[in-house]
């Protein structure tokens, strides 16, 4: 029976710490293949990064301010957050320091070895030495602290190794640090032996040539432990009217070199004098988070653990499928004029989009183009076709956002090439960033315009694009893409509110509109009609929404809720949301489409989102919410929805216990939804090929 409980929230920063907690149990999980793991323990040591660098700031600063914050919070104060999240992390970092030594084990039963500077042999020593002269020490900076008027700034996104040496002229003592580059490749291949393979970690070359770094001073010994740094990441945007946007968030972007320092790791085997001196230089404090950990920080270069040729340790790659009736040689233009498509991506190919403004940039009857870019690929194939628009005398506009999160310097980099190229920008709102994923362009046909375009629940980004999920309508419907058409002119006159027919925008309508939404279910279910509401998101945190689907399950609708990360909600709780279920599927693939399915006895409505349930989304970002219409892409999403809710693998319960248990499979066949979901997309481009035989 569930115990009945005195609160309503499960706290955000703890719900996400759940989160990360079920990517490190992927990591552990000994059916996922070798290498895989190793890619999912630096994913989760990448999201804790980024999660001390915003998330964690935000919350010490407002315990350094005497706040308690507990209304902010959900009723937990500002300071009692702060060590809860420092002893959670903590053994968090125990965890994953312990399946990373199985891991190397196991590797090791492969005959892959991950070996240190003790283990090095007199083959790979000659090879190594020439690495070492060849390669690392042109791109080493070290520096001796001890006569230094200032301590170093270190940044956060390097590790460094702090070097203690106790010299012979009365045992003095001398502090250096060592900051590994990042222009090479953490791990080092070394040449294969009797079919044994070999790697070492950058930090271990470094420490195995100390000898050559400090040869220039007398000391009896040396040592050598790594520590990292996190330092607070939000942006601080200077308000003065003179300067551009892109000259703003450029400045406040490198004030981020030398934010407050929020978390200090260390490795726990070092001196404690070495880290007194470090702490104390640093002005690390009490109210910091000071963590100890292993040998090696900046786990996260574990996503680019070399594959070594060994395809049997990865998953096996699926080759993403065509979208049936729609061809990449043809004119995407001319079939999206007859009908709506909708793209599941990584299931289906990304290259439709690229496709269609490459075609776009080419076609003389296209006068305009009109996106929202939020995070792009390293070398954009959005940008390079948008580029070749402008130069096709396409009027481009776009609307990049220079606030995305650990991407602004990127994202000023293309904004800078696009303004050379003559494409209009447009930098935001004072306020809200923009988060939608849209984009409109204008044709002219039989001398009157006619519109085409997407709406996407994910960013237009290549990379990004073979490992998350997200799906993207392509339209020509033409009062949809009106309402586009006046978000468009929402960005460029902020002060005029439009009304939309169609859409569902946010900072504006997305509240009162969903909060309708669910307002209709709960009219059905208090009538006696058969409802209910379906939800598919990233995070759920926002208490208002929360409140309304609690109430809806009182009323009797039976609510499903697929919430990858943050889950806020409680779900299972007598008399308060005993008709709501949620999971969570952490899998080879990132969930991060946002489908949204009201029941409405009978009269199905689903949609398609940029926007989760969280405050930020619906109150503090442009967001774009799109009904679907076409009655077969519909019954798709209720199909994708209906697939990854039968999942009975890879799928946690979401708890109050925030113990991440596993759904039960009750003797049920194993069904893994993402391979399913390719199942699915087989047999319908199978039945598309058959019919048209």
């Amino acid at each position: 029976m569930n115990k009945i409980i005195d609160y309503k929230y499960i706290d955000r920063e703890k719900s996400w710490l759940a989160f990360n907690a079920r990517v490190l149990q992927e990591a552990a999980d000994d059916s996922v293949p070798l290498l895989e793991r190793l890619r999912f323990l630096g994913i989760f040591s990448n999201n804790l990064d980024e999660f001390f660098r915003v998330r964690f700031a935000v919350i010490r600063r407002l315990s350094l301010s005497g706040f308690s914050g507990q209304k902010y919070l959900g009723g937990i104060s500002a300071q009692q957050l702060v060590k809860d999240i420092t002893d959670i992390v903590i053994q968090q970092q125990s965890e994953s320091l312990r399946i990373l030594n199985n891991i190397e084990n196991e590797l090791e039963a492969k005959n892959i070895f991950i070996i240190t500077e003790a283990d090095i042999t007199i083959e790979q020593e000659i090879f190594l030495k020439d690495f070492f002269i060849q390669k690392v020490s042109p791109e080493l900076v070290t520096i001796i602290l001890n006569d230094l008027a200032e301590f170093p700034l270190l940044r956060d996104t390097s590790g460094y190794l702090a070097v203690k040496l106790v010299m012979n002229a009365k045992a003095e003592i001398r502090y250096a640090v060592v900051e590994i580059p990042k222009t090479i490749n953490r791990f080092v291949v070394l040449p294969s032996v009797d079919e044994k393979q070999f790697v070492i970690l950058l930090d271990d070359v470094i420490r195995h040539n100390l000898s050559n770094i400090f040869n220039i001073f007398d000391y009896r010994s040396i040592s050598a432990h790594m520590i990292k740094i996190t330092r607070d990441a939000q942006l601080d945007i200077d308000s003065d009217l003179s300067k551009s946007m892109i000259e703003k968030i450029s400045l406040s972007v490198k004030d981020r070199r030398i934010g407050e320092p929020v978390r200090f790791i260390y490795d726990q085997l070092i001196e404690e004098d070495t880290l007194l001196f470090f702490l104390d230089k640093m002005g690390i404090v009490s109210t910091d988070s000071i963590i100890p950990g292993g040998r090696y920080h900046n786990r996260r270069d574990y996503m680019n653990f070399p594959n070594l040729g060994r395809n049997d340790l990865l998953y096996k790659t699926n080759d993403p499928l065509p979208i049936p009736g729609l061809s990449l040689e043809g004119s995407i233009l001319e079939r999206i004029s007859e009908k709506d498509y909708l793209l599941n991506a990584p299931y289906q190919t990304f290259s439709y989009l690229t496709k269609f403004l490459r075609e776009a940039a080419l076609d003389p009857k296209v006068i305009s183009i009109k996106i929202t870019l939020y995070r792009l690929a390293k070398n954009s194939q959005i940008v390079s076709s948008l580029i070749n628009a402008a130069k096709n005398g396409k009027k481009v506009t776009v609307q990049i956002e220079l606030q995305a999160s650990f991407d602004e310097a990127s994202n000023i980099s293309y904004a800078e090439q696009m303004q050379l190229e003559g494409i209009e920008l447009i930098f935001g709102i004072k306020g809200l960033k923009v988060h939608s994923k849209i984009c409109v362009i204008e044709r002219t046909e039989n001398d009157k315009i006619k519109r085409y375009g997407f709406i996407s629940t994910g960013n237009f980004n290549e990379s990004t694009a073979k490992i998350y999920t997200d799906v993207t309508l392509f339209t020509s419907h033409q009062q949809i893409l009106k309402d586009i058409v006046k978000i468009f002119d929402f960005f460029n006159v902020n002060y005029r509110v439009h009304r939309y027919k169609h859409l569902i925008v946010s900072p504006h309508y997305f509240r009162t509109r969903f909060t309708k939404l669910i307002d209709r279910e709960i009219t059905h279910a208090l009538a006696g009609r058969k409802t209910y509401i379906n939800l598919k998101m990233n995070s759920l945190s926002d208490f208002e929404m929360i409140d309304k689907l609690y109430e809806a399950s009182k009323a009797g609708v039976k609510i499903k809720l697929q919430v990858r990360g943050i889950c806020s909600l409680i779900p299972g709780i007598p008399d308060m949301s005993e008709n709501i279920e949620a999971i969570s599927i952490v899998d080879n693939y990132l969930e991060h489409s946002r489908i949204y399915i009201f029941g409405n006895a009978g009269q199905t409505e689903v949609y398609i989102s940029s926007a989760d349930f969280m405050t930020r989304n619906i109150d503090g970002r442009v967001e774009v919410t799109c009904p679907i219409y076409d009655q077969a892409i519909k019954k798709e999403l209720i199909d994708n929805f209906d697939i990854g809710w039968r999942g009975n693998v890879k799928v946690r319960l979401h708890s109050y216990k925030l113990d991440n248990k596993y759904k039960p499979r009750n003797h049920n066949a194993i069904f893994r939804a993402q391979f399913e979901t390719y199942k699915y997309y087989q047999n319908k481009l199978t039945s598309s090929l058959e019919r048209n035989e």
